[in-house]
């Protein structure tokens, strides 16, 4: 059977820094609590202008991690069979972009010309939809390669609600966690028993759709994400993930604890949210959760991007390595759960 690999990984970073204790500051209210103790977020970046002095947007953070990725792999861009964007902010020079995709002008720019193209919106599940489609693609013979790559400039959320919040406990109070940047991933047909992407799932529950949504703001311009964050951290919620985890492990005739994760990325949202789904996570698996990976502190919530910009930064960092077995937990607005479990090869970065 054809089994789909990660053979490179990119990921883009704005240079400017913004630290929570300087964003409150601009708040017209008085913050009801300590958001860096809360969120786990100290910084975050956000796009300004790159080092040859271009203005940075979605567009441009995602061609410079997917120039990253094809620096670290083997293929030229020209060889690439599918080109997949993911970004939930398509903002290019201050316009928001619906067509033509940000694909096709990623796949153009990036000398990509025979690829297939398309975009993929879903919400900070993004890249990982991406990656399954692309995978399913790979394993059905398709394609035999592919780039997913994701843009984001969702800072201007954290405008809107510096600018519109009015009560302590407001529903853009998580816009102040999030910050710019992007990754991007490619795939091929090339794994083997001892690497690659083992599975990946994901599943929507529309009935928690309400609780966290992102529109043009009701008060003014601009984009505002709108949260419900009491419900959103409702123990029933982080359950979409471990119940269908386990029941799709024990079709496996596998559980939790014989997979053998050495790490677990989680969606970078919250820290202490983090901790507590861990918490539940080991009640229901019976086992315990493998060591984390974040840098939630450094860059805060990158949204769609968020579980690569971990994995390349950990590589980077040498604290992943070929043969480690990582486990990636999606939470996003949808509501999406879900998992994708990988064994690593070689990677360079």
């Amino acid at each position: 059977m054809v089994r789909a690999r990660i053979e490179a990984v990119g990921s883009y970073l704005p240079t400017l820094e913004v630290s929570t204790a300087e964003l409150l500051t601009q708040l017209d209210v008085e913050s009801p609590i300590d958001l860096e103790k809360v969120s786990g977020v100290k910084h975050r970046r956000r796009c300004g202008v790159d080092a040859d002095g271009q203005r940075e947007d979605s567009f441009t953070v995602a061609l410079a991690a997917a120039r990253g990725a094809l620096a670290n792999s083997g293929y030229a861009a020209n060889e690439l069979d599918i080109v997949i964007s993911c970004s939930i902010t398509r903002i290019r020079e201050d316009d928001f972009w619906v067509e033509p995709s940000f694909a096709l002008l990623l796949r153009n720019e990036l000398g990509a010309s025979g690829a297939i193209h398309f975009d993929v919106s879903n919400a900070c599940a993004g890249m990982l939809t991406g990656v399954l489609v692309l995978e399913r693609m790979i394993r059905a013979g398709i394609v035999k390669n592919g780039l997913v790559v994701s843009g984001e400039y969702i800072t201007p959320i954290s405008d809107t609600a510096v600018r519109e919040m009015s009560e302590k406990y407001d529903p853009q109070f998580a816009s102040l966690t999030v910050g710019d940047g992007a990754a991007a991933v490619i795939l091929d047909n090339a794994g083997t028993a001892d690497e690659g992407i083992d599975y990946i799932e994901l599943n929507t529950s529309a009935a928690f759709a309400q609780l966290c949504l992102g529109m043009p703001s009701d008060r003014g311009p601009g984009i505002a994400l709108y949260t419900d964050n009491r419900a959103m951290h409702n123990e029933s919620r982080y359950l979409l993930w471990t119940t269908r985890q386990r029941d799709f492990l024990a079709e496996r005739n596998s559980d939790f604890a014989a997979e053998g994760y050495d790490h677990v990325i989680h969606h970078q949202f919250s820290g202490p949210a983090v901790e507590l789904i861990n918490k539940i996570a080991e009640r229901e698996f019976d086992a315990a959760v493998p060591p984390g990976i974040a840098v939630l502190d450094r860059y805060g919530n990158t949204a769609s991007t968020s579980h690569f910009v971990v994995l390349h930064d950990a590589l980077r960092q040498q604290r992943l390595a070929s043969g480690m077995k990582v486990l990636m937990v999606p939470a996003a607005s949808g509501v999406v759960a879900g998992f994708l479990s990988v064994t690593l090869g070689e990677l360079r970065v």
